[in-house]
């Protein structure tokens, strides 16, 4: 049977008042992948929504090994860094795999690493806030082009621009 993949994007700058919120909110997205089959969770371990997720997965695979975390990391020197912190030392130690999609830093490095893991996942778990730019919003287009399920978790106040108000 087909391992159904989950992977998480959001921002690494979330308001300080909304981090509570947007923990339980990634909890309950991934109890619902779990109850909806998924099993494979993949984070990009940035700071952060990707590190959030990470942990949520983990803290789950102690009640339900059959849960696997995978993390993508979009260059050597990255992973080198995250190896040099206890917490993510100690995250990346327990992931069924490492990742690491470039040898040496490119500015496109984190577009790449989003790629792939929208490629090899079944469902995206998005935190958005609506900007336009930014690696988030380029994922969840991607995931649009390649017709992957989205789930979304707003982040922020939704501003209705005055000419859709009814």
């Amino acid at each position: 049977m087909q391992k159904k993949t989950c992977c998480v994007t959001g921002h690494r700058d979330l308001p300080q008042k909304e981090i509570n919120r947007v923990k339980a909110a990634l909890r309950k997205e991934v109890e619902k992948a779990v109850t909806d089959g998924f099993t494979c969770f993949m984070s990009g371990f940035a700071e952060g929504v990707d590190q959030y997720f990470a942990e949520i997965v983990l803290e789950m695979k102690k009640s339900k090994p059959a849960l696997e975390l995978i993390a993508v990391i979009p260059y050597q020197k990255r992973l080198d860094s995250l190896r040099q912190k206890k917490r993510t030392y100690e995250m990346l130690e327990v992931c069924a795999d490492i990742v690491v999609i470039r040898e040496e830093y490119q500015p496109s490095v984190y577009s790449h690493r989003n790629r792939y893991m929208v490629e090899h996942s079944d469902r995206v778990i998005a935190v958005y806030d609506g900007r336009e730019k930014g690696g988030t919003a380029g994922t969840i287009r991607f995931t649009h082009v390649l017709k992957k399920e989205l789930r979304e978790i707003p982040v922020g106040e939704i501003v209705v621009p005055d000419h859709l108000k009814r």
